[in-house]
This record gives C-alpha cells, sequence and structure tokens, in this order.
C-alpha cells in the first residue's frame, strides 16, 4: 500500500519499487563534473526532450540555488544517481550549476570558523 503523497514508485513494506539505477537508464556517469557541494538552480528555460519524474522532482527542487547533496536526499536516490539526472537537466538547458567558492581548499580555517560564528548565532 503506498503511502498518501509518496506516489507509485513507494511502498510502505517494500520500500522504493524501482531500483535508483533504473531511474537513471542505468547509467552511472554524468556528462559534466560535479560534487556534492556543486550548487545548480533552474534558468527557467523548458527542458528539451523527454524527462522522467524524478527529473521534474529535481527541477522543482532547484528554484533557488541548492547543493547536490541536498537534492539526493529529498530524492531519497544516491548521490551519483543524482548526479546524472542533474547533468540531464544541465544538458537539456534547464539548470545551471557551478562550483562552490571554496572548492579548492573545503576546509579553509577562515571558512570553518566563519560556519562556526554562524551556528553560534542561531544558538
Amino acid at each position: 500500500m503506498a503511502a498518501a503523497g509518496d506516489g507509485p514508485w513507494l511502498d510502505d513494506a517494500a520500500g522504493r519499487l524501482v531500483r535508483p539505477y533504473t531511474v537513471s537508464n542505468g547509467r552511472t556517469r554524468p556528462t559534466l563534473t560535479m560534487n556534492l557541494l556543486s550548487q545548480v538552480m533552474s534558468t527557467g528555460a523548458a527542458p528539451r526532450g523527454y524527462l522522467g519524474p524524478e527529473h521534474n522532482q529535481a527541477l522543482d527542487l532547484c528554484r533557488g540555488p541548492v547543493s547536490v547533496a541536498e537534492i539526493a536526499a529529498h530524492l531519497g536516490l544516491p548521490a551519483v544517481v543524482t548526479k546524472v539526472l542533474l547533468s540531464d537537466l544541465v544538458d537539456c538547458g534547464a539548470l545551471t550549476t557551478k562550483f562552490p567558492a571554496f572548492h579548492h581548499n573545503p576546509t579553509d580555517r577562515s571558512l570553518l570558523e566563519a560556519v562556526l560564528d554562524g551556528l553560534r548565532r542561531q544558538l
């Protein structure tokens, strides 16, 4: 029995009814380089060609800048499958992507201190 709002691809007892790599037609390599921190955002252009339901779900999540990791978590798909879906959307002109500004040194001390300061302000 499918839970409300989960659609036909999820079942309470069995879980996901379609294997994750079926979503990407068995592809495991995206057409462009992205990491989990890469930001993607909708261009506003209508996608060209056929998109599956997961493509549309991903596109809906990209109304503002969002990371690949966040999209993978929302979709419940492995990161590599999510990267393939997102690269499809970039290839058809529906998304744009960029690496985060700190992609050369994600453990930069000043960046980590700024994050820590921001978290402390939230508490």
